[in-house]
This record gives structure tokens, sequence and C-alpha cells, in this order.
């Protein structure tokens, strides 16, 4: 950081509200992005700080106002369970195969175990007015509770309750008022929203105004619980508390015993995938949000802060790709049902984004009253890239189809209409230049991604048409996808053969590393090696890639950014394709080395220091590593049988 006496006398008079972009403030009150624990219910979502405190929280659903927003500005709503002056955990882990977070401190004359969650628990619906599901429902649902235990374990520790919620993204505060339940429950009603905050505990609660405390001695064999509801259920007691904790491991462990993992040292990397889209999908619709925050920063202390709290159209293909792999075909359906809807609703008109509960609008706004993570500027809700044209939209919805079709070996006739429409409109606009799939605010082009998914589309297409039966159309398609394929071959290489990001410039671009994944040309193809090793050897930092140069893109925007998580993923797939067998290896290795401690990522990496960046956890991420894992183990089991094969002795096959 700059000395005080470089920074400009203006920026001291509000030194609290800015800080010298480029670099990470390590004497800064907010955890590393990486340090939060992710917990969801599939309707809600919360990030749990090392300290104990929730420090993100939306309600009544993932993409709605915060309630606890401490995460973006330090007074904008926490939740802290935890004990009394000590703020360092000695321990802190999933329960295996759920998303129940348990913390162990050692707090000095003893020990406390603390186990939280988002509660789900039985299907409560008697009817559908009640309910905002429209996917089929399950036996278990959200029950609207952030439920907290605490043990004593040894000795004696004092514990500490503090739960101050800052409502419409910390600007409204509101007075909590005791129940008839006396000090052991808590309401707390902030005007003008159709929300109540119920507290109930077993530890007496202390109001002062828009905070509720307690404190407790805790002796060894000692429990406590407390819950926030926005729902109408509530414990009654810590034997119920504990009860509704052990349905919600259940429910977890339940689920993740339907999906097929690979007997492999990486189980847990993709286990641990698997429940967080799960936790980032909206159950009511079977959206998959691309990420639980807005505004964590892809540069410190920079202006790249975007809302992620929506589900992106360019997600479908590999969110499908990853939960058919992995065996979950009633979220793969869920999803796709989804975007069935969205497409019959807008008529083949498509967004790139929508709202988890499918609505376009998502108009940008700053909040200018919240600081931002470590000064992090602007704070940003809804996300104006709805409003963009991006041609990529098209290859994915046909991709998906695809491999839904191939899925269920049967096409009907919602589907195909489905697909002839989308089809119809990459035919269309193929010819004219967008923003691309990085969503650029600078002038359109013609981006080389976008034109490869126009040719997905029609290609795809023309699969589909002869799975039809429809000759004459599965020809006319053909045709035209080879001519959308002949144009980015003539006007996408450079002189060297590599695939470039748009027509008329040499730059490259991650995305490109997608080519050998939608078999654009065949893996031994010179054009599609030479491009993967491109962007291996130039468009990367300490192993790890980037989307980009941003000072040869015209992204509309200042500053560097970190490496892109899903694009060292991709980079392993592709070489995987390309049979790099041993650098995939190599890297991916590299990559998973860098999770977060409870095996999260968020959007980006710094490739120096190894701190995640950006919003967190990111579906985008999670689903390009079981993508990258599965190439890579694959590929190492095909060795092994070969090589077992080879020590068999002639006459014992």
């Amino acid at each position: 950081m700059a000395a005080e006496n470089d920074i400009p006398l203006d920026a001291l008079a509000d030194s609290s509200r800015q800080r010298p972009a480029g670099g990470f403030d390590e004497f800064s009150a907010y955890p590393p992005i990486a340090d939060y624990a992710f917990l969801s219910d599939c309707e809600v979502t919360a990030l749990v700080a090392p300290s104990g405190s929730v420090e993100w929280m939306c309600l009544p659903k993932m993409d709605g106002p915060s309630v606890f927003g401490s995460m973006l500005d330090r007074d904008a709503g926490w939740f802290r369970f935890g004990p009394d002056e000590v703020s360092v955990t000695s321990d802190r882990r999933y329960l295996p195969g759920t998303m129940v977070l348990e913390t162990s401190w050692d707090c000095g004359e003893g020990w406390l175990v603390v186990r939280e969650c988002l509660v789900m628990g039985p299907w409560q619906h008697d009817h559908p007015d009640g309910s905002t599901h429209i996917r089929p429902p399950t036996d278990y649902d959200a029950e609207h509770m952030l439920l907290r235990t605490v043990r004593c374990v040894d000795g004696q520790a004092q514990l500490t309750l503090d739960c101050v919620p800052a409502f419409d993204y910390g600007r409204q505060h509101a007075r909590w008022r005791h129940t008839e339940r006396g000090y052991t429950q808590a309401v707390v009603e902030p005007e003008g929203l159709d929300l109540t905050l119920t507290l109930t505990s077993d530890i007496r609660l202390g109001l002062e105004g828009s905070s509720a405390r307690g404190r407790t001695l805790l002796k060894e064999g000692d429990t406590r619980f407390c819950a926030l509801s926005w729902g109408r259920r509530i414990p009654e007691s810590y034997a119920d508390a504990y009860r509704r904790l052990v349905w919600t491991a259940h429910h977890w462990q339940h689920w993740l015993s339907h999906g097929r993992f690979p007997d492999h040292r990486w189980r847990g990397h993709l286990a641990r995938s698997a429940l967080t889209l799960k936790g980032l999908t909206f159950a009511p619709t079977g959206a998959i949000a691309a990420a639980a925050t807005t505004s964590l920063p892809e540069t410190p202390g920079g202006e790249r802060n975007w809302d992620y709290r929506y589900t992106w159209m360019r997600d479908a293909t590999f969110a499908l790709w990853g939960l058919y792999t992995l065996g979950f075909e009633w979220e793969a359906s869920d999803y796709f049902a989804f975007l069935r809807d969205l497409v019959e609703r807008d008529r083949g008109d498509l967004q790139i984004v929508y709202g988890i509960d499918g609505r376009r609008e998502l108009d940008e706004h700053v909040l200018d009253h919240l600081n931002g993570y470590q000064g992090a500027r602007p704070v940003r809700i809804g996300n104006g890239a709805y409003e963009q044209a991006q041609h990529d939209v098209w290859g994915v919805v046909l991709d998906s189809i695809y491999l839904h079709t191939k899925s269920r070996d049967r096409l009907d006739d919602q589907v195909w209409k489905m697909a002839r429409q989308q089809v119809e409109r990459a035919l269309e606009r193929w010819r004219e230049p967008d923003r691309g799939i990085w969503e650029v605010r600078g002038e359109p082009k013609h981006f080389t991604t976008s034109k490869m998914m126009c040719w997905v589309a029609v290609d795809r297409g023309a699969r589909l048409a002869t799975l039809r039966e429809d000759k004459d159309l599965a020809r006319i398609w053909r045709k035209a996808a080879a001519e959308i394929h002949a144009d980015i071959c003539t006007n996408a290489l450079d002189d060297r053969g590599v695939f470039c990001q748009h027509y008329e410039t040499t730059a490259l671009d991650a995305s490109l590393l997608l080519m050998p994944l939608l078999r654009f040309l065949p893996k031994d193809d010179p054009r599609i090696r030479a491009t993967v090793l491109a962007i291996a050897d130039e468009l990367t930092r300490d192993g790890l890639v980037l989307r980009y140069q941003v000072d040869e893109t015209d992204d509309g925007l200042s500053g560097q950014e970190g490496t892109f998580t899903i694009c060292s993923f991709w980079l392993v797939s592709a070489l995987s394709e390309i049979d790099e067998h041993e650098r995939a290896r190599d890297i991916c290795e590299k990559v998973l080395s860098y999770a977060s401690p409870l095996l999260l990522y968020g959007e980006e990496i710094d490739p120096c220091s190894g701190r995640h960046l950006g919003n967190f956890p990111q579906a985008f991420t999670h689903l390009a590593l079981i993508n990258a894992v599965m190439h890579v183990i694959r590929k190492e089991q095909a060795a092994q049988r070969r090589a077992m094969a080879r020590e068999v002795p002639e006459g014992e096959e």
C-alpha cells in the first residue's frame, strides 16, 4: 500500500471508504474470501466467516436483499455464535457428505464444538398455493431456518450470541422485541418489508435496539442452541434442534448417495463440487445460481465487481454434462425443464441471464452506502448483461437439448419445437458481432467463440433433425453449419494456425479451449493442438489461465484481474483431449491444491498469493472442475487397464 503522504488530500477525508487498488489489505477486518463456509437449503444461502459470524445471507431467497451483509460492509449486519474473545478456530469441516458445518474452538480453559446448517425437513406444503415450487416436489424441503448448536466437550468456556440484522442491503435496521416466551425468544419486523425474523434459543436474550445478544458459561457436557427462523417452524428445545440438524445431515448424505463417484483420490473434490452445485440450485424452479454473492472483487480494491446471484444460460451445457456424469439425473431434468420453460415463455427470444425465478428484468444498481469487500467499489445489485446480445446462447441451448436427448433416447414435439426456434435464431444472427462469452462492455466484435457456438447450434440441430428423420432439414442445416465452420477457419486463425479471440486480432482467449470439448475439429487437428498449447504457454501466470490479456481486449473496464479458475480447468480438459495426459494431470493437481480449506472455489485465483477472488462459491468453476477431473480420471483408468492387460500372461485372459 502507498504511504499516507502519497494519498491525495481529498481521499484522506474519507479514507475509511477508499484504498489503493491492486493488492490485498493484510490488516483488513475482512476474512479472505476462501475462508468463508457455504451453507444452503436450496432456497437461501449463507456464508460463515471463520470467526463464527454469518456475514452474508439474503431473504427470502438467495438473490433477495441481504439481511446479513457485513461481507460487503462491516456495518451491514451479522450473526455471530461462538466463544467469547476467541476468533480463530482450531478446525472447521463439513460433516462428511453434508452441508452441515462443524467448527471446533480451543478456548484456553475448554473446547467448544459448534454445528450449524440451513435446515432441511420433510415436505410441508399441503396445497400448491402455499408453495413457489414448479418442479416435482421431493420428500425434503427448506424449513426456512438457520440453526446453530454448541456443545462443550472439555473444560469450560464462555459463549456469546450476537444477532444484528440489517435489512435491504444494510439500509434499514429494526428493533427486536421479546415474545410471550420471555427471554428465550425475540422477533424483529422491519417496516415496509413482508418479513419477520424470529430468534429462539435456550440462552437468555438481551435486546439492545437492532441487536439481540446472549452469553452463558458452558461446562463439559453442556449444550445450547439458537435458531433464526423466517417461517412457521421453530425448535422447542436443544433435543428438537439436534433432531432437525441430524435430519438435515441425513438429507444431504442421502442425496449424495445417489451420485456415481469414481474410487479415486480426487473423489472428495467431486463430492464437494456436487454438493455446492446442489446448494446453488434454487429448488422451486431448478435454476442454478452462478454464485451465492454479489460484488466480491475480481481485482483487489478494483471495479470488476458484479452480481452473480442469477442463472446464466451458458452454464447449461456444463451443468447438464456434470450432473449426468455424476449420476444426478433428477437435478439435470429439473434444470433442463427450467430452460424449456424459458424458451416456451419467451417464444425463443432468450436472454443470456435470468433471475433464479425466471424473471427477465435484472436492472443494475450501485449501492453507494456500502463500502465493499476490502473497499472494492462499486457494490452492484442486478446485472446489466441481461440486455446484451451474446450469440453463444443458441449453441448452449442446442447442446443442452442434444445432451438431454441422448440421456433419454427420445425427442418429444415440445423440445423439438424449442430446438428449431434456437437454430433459426442462430442462422439469422451468426454473421453479426456481439459482446462475447465474457460480456465485454466495449465495442461488439466478431468473437470466435460466439461464432463457434452458433455452429454448435446448427450442427446439433442437424443431428436432432436426423433423429426426427427430417432428412431435408438435416441436409439444409448441415450445409449451414459447414458455412459457419468455414467462416471461422478462414477469419479466426493467425499466421501460426492458432485460433484467436475475434476476427482481425491475434489476441488469445481462454474460451477457445472449448473447441476440442465441443468437437469443433478433431482433437488431432494441428489447429486445435496449436491453439491449446498457445493458450497453455502464453495466456498463463504460474500455470494458471487468464481469460484474456486486459491490455489486448476492450472490455470497457480498467485494472487487472486474476486468473480464471474456470479457464484453468478448461485447460486441463483440453490438454487431456489432445493427449497431453501428464501435463493435464499436473495442472489439475495444481489447481486442486488451490481449493479453499473446505474445497470451495471463487471465480479467480491471484497467481502471486494464491488467494481467491470474485464471487463465492462459483458454480461455473465447480462445473469445470467436474469436467476436468473426470477427464483426467478416465485417462488414468484407461492407462491402468492397458497396463494390466499387458501384464496378463497369454492364455489367462
